[in-house]
């Protein structure tokens, strides 16, 4: 098992430094299309919670997370704070969308649909993006 290991390690160690970069990329696509996905804003959408601000807030947040780690190349500090602000309103969009919008959808078990169950998967989507929220509130870029 320590030669696999090792062997693992040494495939891995190259990648190490861009680890952090994949979840970045990863969660600032998903969220910035989260957002996109939702404009131009339809009057079906407008009313308690105002949608286009909540939309607004999801492209913001992904441009903020990935810009937040290339701003940090040159201005460390600055770059932080984008990325540390960006990745808490992922994080309270994401709570928002759990509580409000998603508040039906059973979490662990799913939503039987015909003979299938529903809604686990997209569920997870969502718990992962909050979790990932929070990872970049928390670290920042370091």
């Amino acid at each position: 098992m320590g030669k696999l290991n090792n062997l693992l390690g040494r495939m891995a160690s190259p990648f190490k430094p861009y680890a952090n970069c994949l979840l970045r990329i990863g969660l600032g696509i998903s969220f910035f299309l989260h957002g996109y996905g939702k404009l131009p804003i339809r009057a079906d959408f407008l009313g308690w919670p105002p949608w286009h601000l909540v939309a607004w807030g999801e492209i913001l947040a992904g441009l903020g997370i990935l810009f937040g780690g290339l701003i940090g190349i040159r201005a460390a500090s600055l770059g932080n704070v984008i990325t540390r602000l960006s990745g808490g309103a992922v994080g309270v969009i994401m709570i928002g969308a759990l509580i409000i919008w998603h508040s039906d959808w059973a979490i662990f078990i799913g939503e039987v649909i015909g003979e299938e169950k529903q809604g686990v998967l997209f569920a997870s989507e969502q718990l992962f993006l909050l979790l990932l929220g929070i990872y970049f509130a928390i670290k920042g870029n370091d």
